[in-house]
């Protein structure tokens, strides 16, 4: 296999599908290519057992400001359009309650401060403040067992999308794939990018792609090829895997707590797996770990590549550590991975959401989580809590950290606008079709629209899956 192509996209999970779809069907790109190394697309952290499965508004994570909010809702909105046109029959998504939680004075304080003063609840009109009585309408088992002199406060909204990103993923190529200018080619992995006169060489196991523009998207290793070319050498990375743990049906949608507003990892949450209602998985745990894949020891040697065996580099990872909120947070998700102690130390945070989950109801999700890159900023000395791109010469990198599946169809429509301007030639991109494929299919609407009124029946939600 090789191939001469206008545009070449490194990576089959959902930032490089996305980015296929949307220069696919949306632009006159002459000819384009999707490689993956994998024999299947979306085999890594795409794959749904392979990541939290939500997709982020921004109205529920705590840890984000306003700005960031403004920025992930978009992203949301888009995704969720495109759910809401192309999966009627609910094979990508379920469209259920969401919540966040706050248990104690404090914690409504917090929330309320941030739904009146810091300008969420005007950012989302979907979403609402609900007490305890409403709480248990929608989630029985959140507030059974719980003590009644404790405050309780929720902000739930309807918008609780569920989502199996390896679908979607095979969905944006599947879609791409109608197009007679556009191949795909699995279990092709990269051995060499090199700059040409015109663009890009790249080899792989299956032969020579040459390229006018390119685009790596392929997670944690796009970081590696960008140093091999000489682009971002200010940043390194620390591998986060992210672990669950499961239970058997408790919870009727998503119920977050809040996250600590310095990390970057999501607050541990509870929600029903998007194909089977019956279980609930509770996570992420977040550990640092020396591969860029899950469980693949063959990756240690990439992450080497990336982790940055310097001065800079260690004085960086030095700094982030010792920070004193996220020096304990690390220390204490290296323990739940343990057997036996660490079921036992994770229940605590599970019985803030569920408080009547005993020890024996939880079970580790074997086979579970990927790896997020998050991203050192060695001249900086900090975590990196930006867009992970690195836009060269007639090429882009992508590294995609959370919410980077949220945010795939946003990343997408801009990198289109950059490569747009890479390619010489005559070439347009269609935003208003583009927007009439995605977002314009995004259900607007108010409170009113909440499963919460007349939409429960019997103390039960009514559900969209």
């Amino acid at each position: 296999m090789a191939g001469k192509y206008d545009l070449v996209i490194v990576g089959g999970g959902i930032s490089g599908a996305s980015l296929l779809y949307t220069t696919a069907k949306f632009t006159n790109i002459d000819s384009i290519a999707l490689i993956e190394k994998e024999s299947e697309i979306a085999a890594i952290n795409s794959h749904h057992t392979n990541n939290s499965q939500t997709l982020h508004f921004g109205d529920i994570e705590t840890n984000y400001t306003l700005e960031k909010a403004k920025e992930v809702k978009e992203g949301a909105e888009l995704l969720a359009g495109y759910l809401e046109a192309h999966d009627p029959d609910d094979e990508m998504h379920a469209r259920r309650s969401k919540m966040v939680l706050a248990v104690g004075d404090e914690e409504v304080s917090e929330l309320e401060r941030r739904y009146d003063e810091e300008g969420f609840g005007d950012l989302f009109p979907k979403l609402r403040p609900i007490e305890r009585e409403e709480i248990a309408k929608i989630e029985p088992n959140v507030v059974e067992g719980r003590d009644p002199e404790v405050d309780l406060l929720a902000l739930q909204t309807p918008d609780g999308y569920v989502v199996d990103y390896g679908r979607t993923t095979k969905s944006f190529v599947d879609r791409a794939s109608e197009e007679s200018h556009v191949d795909i080619y699995t279990g092709t992995e990269v051995t060499d990018v090199t700059p040409t006169l015109d663009g890009y060489t790249i080899d792989t196991t299956d032969g020579r792609f040459d390229c006018e523009a390119a685009v790596v998207a392929a997670g944690s290793h796009s970081l590696q090829i960008a140093k091999e070319l000489g682009y971002g050498q200010d940043k390194v990375l620390l591998p986060v895997a992210g672990s669950f743990f499961l239970a058997d049906d408790l919870l009727n949608g998503k119920v977050y707590t809040l996250q600590m507003k310095k990390l970057p990892f999501a607050a541990v949450h509870g929600d029903a797996d998007v194909h089977d209602p019956s279980v609930t998985r509770f996570g992420p745990t977040a550990k640092l770990v020396p591969t860029l894949e899950r469980g693949r020891f063959s990756t240690v040697s990439d992450f080497l590549d990336v982790f940055g065996l310097n001065a800079a580099a260690a004085l960086s990872y030095a700094n982030v550590l010792s920070d004193r909120v996220l020096l304990p947070y690390v220390l204490r998700n290296l323990v739940y991975d343990l057997p036996e102690v660490g079921p036992r130390q994770f229940l605590p945070h599970v019985q803030k959401v569920v408080p009547n989950v005993d020890l024996e109801d939880l079970e580790r999700a074997t086979g579970y989580g990927g790896v997020r890159p998050q991203i050192v900023d060695t001249s900086q000395k900090s975590l990196d809590m930006g867009e992970a791109k690195i836009v060269g010469d007639d090429i882009i990198f992508n590294i995609t950290p959370s919410p980077g599946a949220s945010t795939c169809l946003k990343n997408a429509m801009r990198d289109t606008r950059t490569l747009l301007e890479f390619l010489d030639g005559d070439y347009a991109f269609d935003e208003t079709a583009f927007r009439a494929d995605t977002i314009d299919n995004f259900p607007r609407g108010d409170a009113a629209d909440s499963l919460a009124g007349d939409d429960i029946v019997d103390g039960v939600p009514a559900m969209d899956d």
